[in-house]
């Protein structure tokens, strides 16, 4: 199908929607490789994905990760990573990398921060340094940090909240998208859909965004607070809205369930901190639920996590061995987790890409969900 680039930095094109849902199979193509969708990002906010080496990642199958402009301003600096060859350099990792702005730290350090008309303004939780944020420093900071998809920066409201304070959202965020796109300089940028579980002001907000020259969508301030179902009701709605033409990125979410539910909502990219913070914690994602690898009862277990896993961990390892390593403290534990936790996460993506090509995602849909219910969903897992 004809791809749509409306920058030299990225192009997409759609190869398959499903019959029966509205489920997308699409390729991103990018100064550093094509990028099959729907598609899983793994978070690497500091310029690492936690535990696991930049090469392993390319081994499961990634080809794009995110890092964090607020995080990497405050240590190590733009500068440093710029006179180090950019961020791509600075940590070996020859994939695409997608920048956050920001924004959602406009939400997760709301006592730090004070927001105006020309930006924010945060306090650094590491040493209490003033920070000053406006479109314009941010897509500089990004370009400096050698970024090859962008965010501009945004307002992302805690829910439940005012309609007054989602009406301020949404209006800062389109005002600062205009002027990030004014700003930006080289590399794709894409505009970020607010307005909370209100289907009305998600409308007008797209109606709003829609019309810019931006290479992509953002759908932001989802799971934020807000019930699981509320979530895939104001997703379902902003997906549809979307012009078709152009990626759809559902930020900071979440579960296979809620990935595998969202690309038959329309969505084309994922990123959630879930299957490495969950993996640091001792809990693994299988097709057959979710595990808490370090509970007694996998002491003499000796099968792998996942038996239809093909990633090193299971591989290699037992359960028990693996309980073994977590309960002694040992770091290989920590690796050999979140590893195979963004393997899955990986595989589900393209298990879900080979159904959209085929015209079966409700049917694959169906079986996962039913599947991975079987086993529990427990996903609440404290740093």
């Amino acid at each position: 199908m004809t791809e749509s680039s409306r920058s030299p930095w990225l192009g997409f094109r759609i190869e398959a929607t499903d019959p029966t849902t509205s489920a997308r199979a699409g390729v991103l193509r990018t100064p550093r490789g094509e990028i099959a969708t729907p598609c899983f990002m793994p978070v690497g906010t500091a310029g690492t994905v936690k535990a696991v080496d930049p090469a392993t990642l390319s081994a499961i199958g990634a080809s794009i990760c995110l890092g964090n402009t607020y995080h990497l301003l405050n240590r190590p600096g733009p500068e440093r990573v710029a006179a180090l060859g950019g961020l791509h350099k600075m940590m070996a990792w020859n994939g695409a990398i997608l920048t956050d702005s920001g924004g959602f730290q406009v939400f997760s350090l709301g006592k730090l921060r004070k927001l105006h008309a020309d930006g924010v303004r945060f306090r650094s939780h590491l040493d209490g340094r003033l920070l000053e944020f406006t479109p314009e420093s941010t897509v500089a900071v990004q370009e400096a940090l050698g970024s090859d998809i962008m965010m501009p920066l945004d307002v992302c409201p805690p829910l439940p909240c005012t309609p007054k304070q989602l009406a301020e959202a949404m209006k800062l965020t389109s005002a600062w998208a205009r002027r990030c796109l004014a700003a930006r300089k080289r590399g794709a940028i894409f505009a970020i859909v607010q307005g909370g579980t209100d289907k009305a002001a998600r409308t007008r907000h797209v109606e709003d965004l829609g019309g810019l020259d931006v290479d992509g969508f953002s759908i932001g301030g989802l799971s934020v607070g807000e019930p699981i179902p509320d979530m895939y009701e104001a997703c379902e709605h902003t997906a549809a809205l979307l012009p078709a033409d152009r990626p759809h990125y559902l930020m900071g979410v979440g579960t296979p369930e809620d990935l595998v539910n969202c690309v038959g909502f329309g969505v084309d990219m994922f990123d959630c901190v879930m299957p490495t913070r969950n993996g640091r914690n001792g809990m693994a994602f299988t097709r057959d639920g979710n595990l808490l690898v370090k509970n007694a009862a996998h002491q003499n277990a000796d099968i792998p996590l996942d038996s239809e896993c093909r990633c090193s961990t299971c591989a290699r390892f037992s359960r028990a061995y693996l309980n073994h390593l977590y309960r002694s403290g040992e770091i290989l534990a920590l690796m050999a987790i979140t590893t195979h936790n963004l393997a899955f996460y990986l595989e589900t993506m393209r298990e879900a890409r080979a159904a959209i090509l085929e015209g079966r995602y409700s049917a694959f849909r169906s079986a996962f969900l039913e599947r991975r219910s079987q086993g529990g969903r427990t996903v609440a897992v404290s740093e």
